[in-house]
């Protein structure tokens, strides 16, 4: 994944990119797993993390789980200057797969009656998306959580970009972002498009969506996320950190060059605000915990079979590869064997993350790169489920 791409979909390490180019509980014991640790069957996993380090990803961790059980995989370190390899249960930033978490509570609410998919932006934010072609009466949450609305990413505005991404980064990594803030600098530009008139990753749809869960609840969205997901579920290595700029541990070093020069330096980006992302991403977690997430989402366990429907129903996010789809905060991708996965990807500064599982929750794969410049994260994902 490059700068680019993480300066572009932010938390999004957009699946399609990297696709189309492109408290502690030991992780196996809380699923009841056994864990094989050179089974032949990840044998081509492993070869794909090991190509990553050699590209230059300072480590990576992998976790799959299938019909025999848990085998997880690392390679490389968690911390350049001590040398500390990366362990299965560290905790890393994953990125834009919060889009998942946000989507189901929002889905939640409409199977409880409290919203409806149709309802515009502005019944729900009056006032919010408004300015220069965006009008929140035409858009709906149905078009926020697919990426249809046409409205602008916060994270392509300029000024952001050289705050967040470039040599700025080190004077506003602690700066707290509001969600209104960063859906204000979405509405200082155009839209992308008419709404419903194509499909464009924007950050700033899943920044409305959080903001309507707040609406609709009364309550912010990272508790609802711990109400009715984490908990339930038992996800303890999972957190929303709001402003907090530490990792909790266990958890290895996040790096980054914040250039596109392939020979800039090497630079330690592990704490930051993460409400710079906010729902769009501020989510940490690890590879055990997003497996169970999705897995149980995709058994029916988060969602009444209706409202799973709407999630998966997903519309044409590339045209030139019509394997890759996107429901309601969900991906689908066909990897190059012609199995059928669903999950998301996520990148935010010196983490690369991606969580798939097959429709029947049978075999499922958790990531994560500990820098953005280089390696390819679906090339792991493609190995497991194509090995």
């Amino acid at each position: 994944m490059s700068l680019r791409t993480i300066r572009t979909a932010l938390t999004g390490a957009v699946v399609l990119a990297a696709a189309a180019t492109g408290a502690l509980v030991t992780p196996a014991a809380a699923d009841g797993a056994t864990v094989a640790a050179h089974r032949p069957a990840h044998r081509a996993t492993q070869q794909a993390i090991e190509a990553a380090v050699r590209a230059g990803v300072p480590g990576v961790v992998v976790q799959a789980r299938d019909g025999e059980g848990a085998w997880r995989g690392s390679a490389g370190v968690a911390n350049l200057r001590t040398g500390r390899e990366r362990l299965p249960q560290d905790r890393y930033r994953v990125g834009s797969i919060t889009k998942t978490f946000i989507s189901t509570v929002l889905l939640q609410l409409e199977a409880e009656g409290a919203l409806r998919l149709d309802d515009t932006v502005e019944r729900w934010l009056p006032g919010v998306v408004r300015g220069n072609g965006h009008d929140g009466s035409r858009i709906t949450v149905r078009q926020l959580l697919n990426h249809t609305s046409g409205i602008y990413s916060y994270t392509e505005d300029p000024g952001f970009q050289a705050d967040v991404f470039g040599d700025g980064f080190f004077r506003h990594r602690y700066d707290t972002w509001t969600p209104r803030q960063l859906a204000a600098l979405a509405m200082a530009h155009r839209p992308t498009f008419e709404p419903g008139a194509g499909w464009r990753y924007s950050n700033t749809n899943y920044i409305l969506a959080g903001m309507v869960v707040e609406k609709a609840t009364g309550r912010p969205y990272g508790s609802e996320i711990e109400r009715r997901i984490l908990r339930p579920l038992g996800l303890r290595a999972t957190s929303l950190p709001g402003t907090d700029a530490r990792m909790p541990r266990p958890g290895g070093r996040a790096y980054s060059k914040l250039s596109e020069d392939p020979n800039a330096k090497i630079h330690d980006v592990t704490e930051l605000n993460p409400s710079l992302a906010g729902p769009a991403g501020e989510m940490i977690s690890d590879s055990a915990d997003l497996q169970r997430f999705y897995r149980a989402l995709m058994k029916g366990e988060l969602l009444p079979r209706k409202q799973l429907r709407e999630m998966t129903t997903t519309v044409q996010a590339d045209p030139g590869h019509p394997d890759y789809g996107y429901g309601l905060g969900l991906m689908r991708i066909r990897t190059s064997c012609g199995t059928e996965i669903w999950g998301h990807g996520g990148g935010i500064h010196g983490s690369q993350s991606q969580a798939f599982s097959t429709r029947d929750a049978g075999h499922s794969v958790a990531l994560n790169f500990n820098g953005d410049w280089a390696g390819d994260t679906m090339a792991v994902v493609d190995a497991e489920f194509c090995g």
